[in-house]
């Protein structure tokens, strides 16, 4: 077994002990604030989305308020851990949704097979996010939505200075693999096992599949830095967005 299969076996444990009290733990992350909730729904209303994807569901309770806000559009959820799919079905968070058992790695769908797929607090928890970002980009049709954690927004601003630099000569992966001696992940008592990530860290991939990209600040910030958010948000809201088929060739003959 390597090192990156035992990190992934760990973290599948912590979820399959804390399942039934998941919830709890975590109910202000990602999809709970109603705020930015607000703003993704805002943009998936324009969009007029009719099915969407939610890659690492946990046991569902954030597809309810999907289905709602989106009534007649298929919400469908991909869950890798079973007890927690299982605490779902039985929370009744599936009345009205599918939550599968299916890995973001390895998504059992055909390209294109839903008009939004989204990802909430769970890249920072897996060994590869670009991996599980290019399966949903494959996925999705029209939008891509990642809400997650910003590396470069975290810590006094010298160490955030210092962060985007050794990212920008190439050398943050090698500084984090010895600061975790090897491990590149780290184990809290809240959140289980967790990678150093932020989703300027995906940036690049997304750009090439969007057409337009929204980058937002996932919570309240009076700063006023040119920095913003880069090195001021912790956590963001990134929104790509693709023009159907038909508008890409129009505006491919217009240039």
């Amino acid at each position: 077994m390597t090192r990156t299969d035992r990190a992934v076996e760990i973290q599948r444990e912590y979820y399959t002990e804390t399942a039934s009290r998941y919830d709890t733990m975590h109910k202000h992350e990602g999809v709970d604030d109603p705020e930015g909730r607000r703003l993704i729904l805002s943009v998936l209303h324009s969009l007029e989305i009719r099915s969407l994807l939610d890659v690492g569901s946990a046991t569902g309770r954030g597809l309810k308020d999907f289905a709602a806000a989106l009534p007649g559009a298929l919400v469908c959820g991909a869950e890798p851990v079973r007890a927690l799919v299982q605490e779902g079905v039985a929370a009744g968070n599936t009345e009205a949704v599918a939550l599968l058992q299916a890995s973001g790695e390895a998504l059992p769908f055909a390209d294109g097979s839903f008009d939004v797929v989204c990802e909430f607090s769970i890249l920072h928890h897996v060994p590869h996010p670009s991996v599980v970002v290019k399966e949903m980009l494959r996925v999705a049709r029209r939008a891509v939505v990642i809400v997650d954690c910003n590396r470069f927004a975290q810590g006094s601003w010298p160490a955030r200075l210092f962060k985007l630099f050794l990212y920008k000569i190439g050398l943050w992966h090698a500084f984090n693999f010895v600061r975790t001696k090897g491990k590149r992940c780290q184990i809290s008592e809240g959140d289980g096992l967790f990678y150093s990530y932020s989703v300027y860290d995906s940036y690049d991939v997304v750009a090439r599949w969007a057409d337009r990209i929204l980058l937002l600040s996932n919570g309240a910030t009076h700063s006023r830095s040119w920095f913003h958010p880069l090195l001021t948000a912790e956590a963001l809201i990134l929104i790509a967005i693709r023009e159907p088929r038909e508008e890409r060739g129009k505006n491919a003959t217009a240039r």
